[in-house]
């Protein structure tokens, strides 16, 4: 398979499983659905893992060469034999030496399958070391069942994974459907390492549940193109990251990979999020199980504001995409908080009180990053202006970049990228080095950018992210930056004060020159008018010949005075 053939797979794959699932969904609501679907994909991945896994060490039990290899010769018979083959294989340590979950025998998805369209009362007998037997009550109860077992044996899940299939509003027949259709997903690949099927499964069907669900969808679901442009931009190679306002986990997922691709080690940067939904707060937390990824969420779902899980982090990179110009989120106890050290936000707006909070958990070297609406970048009611004015006064702004518009599928309010830093001095040696950037802020004009992936949604291309990644780097390093009129400018703190303190890229990067062909402009409008009258002509022609073929069959069309 090339890599070309292996995209295609995984494309054809997404759509497959999408438009089945989407078929079986009956009346369900896709916000319940969703933990349904992911739900079933995630026991099947640990299930799949797991007996990859069983797989590996049989080999090794068998094979002489091996440290873990069972002598044949001291056992009286074969059946003795396979019998200490099997109990070698339910031995714990053999799986979590891997980072591969232990599943119990009833969680493991041969059992799930076979059991589920089974009549209430059947029992079942599974060997876990020992021989259970299972009284089946209802298919979702079994799928219940199964995943409490494997928070009991996986301390990392306890309360993690969402168990409410017993309520769920699905006939059995519809269940059966969808855990046979999740069954075809190919974890076990020739080719493709089992965390991309995974990973790129995962991806899909969350930015289709978002898209189902609408507004409230994407309250949990950053589009995967904005992911990868601020995790490119801020470059989290080391250190720890923190989302206060996580969804499903979108921007460590990414930094993970970032950090893989780029050679880093993963185990250099560690996860912290805060999340107020208590079923988003899970699906993040089974996003970052799944992918092995260590991570830090606080003991519970809760408020940033009012409930902070990190009291006492300091991050070294905080990324964010809050919800925009949130209103219920005031409490009278936020009065005089600490974190607002550049001005309390309004009570009816927390956009300015997302970025405080973020900065309040900033390292003294740290960067940030947040997506706000575009009027957090010129709105001055209820002292946003001056909010605005203090974080530029205290050159904390780095850079700002306007989005287009049609990127999210929860709204088509008009929004912007935000980089904070508390660093602007010379650091880093070699290709790490930055320049010294005090009293500069660079603004970048994104909104000609970007294709339409369908009717409504619009995502940047690979091209799109590398130009804007590669002009924010070259200006951060001094490397061959230049400003490109209509695109971008590396602006003085004075210049923007002379602007009122307005963050609008659009106000300082100015337009996009038009190229001069060398045509003078008398000789040019003359060509042009040339063209018009012709085409004033023709269209005269074509009206004459209308009107003609209409009088010849009875018809006449009134004169247009």
């Amino acid at each position: 398979m090339t890599a070309e053939q292996q995209n295609q797979f995984l494309r054809d794959l997404d759509r497959k499983l999408w438009t089945a699932a989407d078929r079986l969904r009956s009346d369900l609501d896709a916000a319940v659905y969703k933990h349904a679907v992911l739900g079933l994909i995630f026991l099947k991945y640990v299930s799949d893992s797991f007996e990859i896994r069983q797989r590996e060490v049989e080999a090794q039990l068998r094979n002489k060469k091996h440290d873990y290899y069972l002598d044949r010769d001291d056992y009286d018979s074969e059946e003795e034999y396979a019998e200490a083959i099997h109990n070698e294989l339910e031995i714990r340590d053999y799986y979590l030496e891997r980072n591969v979950f232990w599943v119990p025998a009833l969680a493991r998805w041969k059992t799930i399958q076979e059991s589920a369209p089974l009549p209430q009362g059947t029992e079942i007998e599974v060997k876990n070391g020992k021989k259970i037997t299972y009284k089946i009550s209802s298919t979702g109860k079994l799928i219940d069942d199964a995943l409490a077992e494997i928070e009991k044996e996986n301390p990392k899940l306890k309360n993690v994974l969402n168990k409410g299939y017993t309520g769920l509003q699905l006939s059995q027949s519809s269940l059966v459907g969808l855990i046979n259709l999740i069954a075809e997903i190919p974890f076990q690949h020739e080719e493709l390492d089992a965390k991309d099927i995974l990973g790129h499964v995962y991806e899909y069907f969350l930015g289709q549940f978002a898209l189902a669900e609408g507004k409230k969808g994407g309250q949990y679901y950053t589009p995967k193109s904005i992911v990868n442009l601020i995790v490119e931009m801020l470059e989290p190679f080391k250190g720890r990251v923190y989302d206060p306002a996580m969804g499903s986990g979108g921007f460590f997922v990414s930094s993970e990979r970032f950090i893989e691709e780029h050679g880093g080690k993963i185990g250099d940067v560690s996860v912290y999020g805060q999340e107020s939904n208590p079923t988003t707060w899970r699906l993040a937390a089974m996003n970052m199980a799944i992918r092995g990824i260590d991570f830090n969420f606080g003991k519970e779902p809760s408020n940033s504001f009012t409930s902070d899980q990190h009291p006492d982090l300091r991050a070294d990179f905080v990324m964010a995409n809050p919800p925009f110009n949130m209103k219920e989120w005031w409490n009278a106890k936020l009065e005089g908080d600490p974190r607002w050290i550049h001005g309390q936000p309004p009570q009816n707006n927390a956009n300015f009180a997302w970025l405080q909070h973020m900065l309040y958990h900033l390292a003294p070297k740290g960067s940030m990053a947040l997506l706000l609406a575009n009027g957090s970048m010129s709105t001055s009611t209820s002292g946003e202006g001056e909010i605005r004015k203090a974080l530029v006064e205290a050159d904390l702004i780095e850079c700002m970049v306007a989005l287009p518009g049609q990127l999210f599928t929860n709204t088509q309010i008009p929004a912007c990228i935000w980089f904070l830093t508390k660093n602007k001095n010379a650091s880093g040696r070699g290709k790490a080095a930055f320049r010294d950037r005090r009293k500069e802020v660079l603004f970048i004009d994104a909104r000609k950018l970007g294709t339409m992936v369908d009717r409504v949604l619009r995502a940047f291309s690979d091209d799109d992210t590398s130009k804007i990644v590669s002009t924010f780097h070259h200006w951060k390093r001094g490397t061959g930056y230049e400003d490109i009129a209509g695109f971008c400018k590396s602006a003085t703190l004075e210049e923007i004060a002379g602007h009122g303190h307005v963050l609008t890229p659009g106000r300082y990067v100015g337009a996009e020159e038009i190229q001069d062909d060398g045509e003078l402009f008398e000789d040019k409008m003359a060509k042009l008018t040339a063209e018009l009258a012709s085409q004033f002509q023709e269209s005269n022609r074509l009206e004459r010949a209308i009107r003609d073929n209409l009088a010849s069959i009875g018809f006449a069309l009134p004169e247009v005075g």
